[in-house]
């Protein structure tokens, strides 16, 4: 009877949806994040452009009224660290923090890093292709002095300020294209898709409320994709995949106690069983 149990436990654990259930879900998921909600639900009270995702959010209402800041207490970004920023261009950085902050559908591109401010991180984020090129038409006349904002700034004064030696520089200068906007400025967050609004292939920056959330089946799709390709074992973690090997490893250990339980010592198992490994 111990043996049986403690079999059953081992092989248990040795399955891999057993490690860490639910962990790593795609779908209706939160990122381990500098101000994400643990899990995502109703927010009757977001703020302006964050409002969309109400009804089913991963940020507060707080963080939705701190994102339209130009420097909040978020992150202590300075939008206009070359000058002011004109409006229209400000107001897709803005949906930009609000679906970063605000998405439950970013599931299919979560990773984990190993950041102080943050676990998990979007890398490549199919957005739609008018989201880039709207984008990119809004701000182009907008000055920067980076084309990645993730890292390099001065930080000195306590936010971010340009580098030595990096001058300001219209932003069609620093990104030619609109696919240089939306893949370099957030380290790979977004990827510059050719798939247009309503094809359920791209995620879109923002939407109309009045009708519906459509992000939430373009995740789906992902999802599915994600789950079913051959390469889904390379899509693992560095660090789930160690915490699996850990586990199995320490599994396989016990087996030989176990194995001391079973009346008559481990003799029956001979060649033909665990003794043949």
């Amino acid at each position: 009877m111990a043996l049986a149990v403690t079999l059953t436990l081992a092989l248990a654990l040795l399955a891999p949806d057993a490690v860490l259930p639910g962990k790593y879900s795609l779908l209706n998921v939160c990122m381990d994040a500098k101000h994400h909600k643990s899990e995502p639900g109703p927010e009757g009270k977001l703020y302006d452009q964050c409002s969309p995702w109400k009804d089913n959010a991963c940020c507060t209402a707080n963080t939705s009224s701190e994102a339209h800041k130009d420097q909040s207490f978020l992150y202590n970004f300075n939008w206009k660290h070359c000058g002011e920023m004109p409006p229209k261009c400000k107001r897709h950085f803005i949906q930009d923090t609000c679906l970063y902050e605000c998405s439950p559908n970013l599931g299919p591109w979560i990773e984990q890093v190993g950041s102080s401010w943050r676990r998990e991180r979007i890398l490549h984020v199919p957005l739609c292709r008018e989201d880039c090129e709207e984008w990119w038409e809004d701000c182009k006349d907008a000055r920067t002095c980076k084309e990645n904002w993730h890292k390099g700034w001065n930080w000195a004064t306590g936010t971010n300020r340009c580098p030595w030696g990096f001058m300001c520089r219209p932003f069609r200068q620093v990104f030619p294209r609109p696919k240089d906007l939306c893949e370099k400025i957030w380290s790979s967050s977004f990827s510059y898709s050719p798939e247009r609004r309503g094809s359920g292939r791209c995620i879109q920056m923002w939407f109309d409320p009045a009708q519906g959330n459509p992000n939430v089946a373009v995740a789906k799709y992902y999802a599915e994709r994600k789950r079913s390709s051959p390469a889904q074992v390379e899509d693992v973690a560095p660090e789930s995949d160690q915490a699996v090997r850990a586990l199995s490893c320490s599994v396989l250990l016990l087996l030989p106690l176990a194995l001391v339980l079973l009346p008559g010592g481990a003799g029956g198992c001979g060649t033909h069983g665990w003794g043949a490994l």
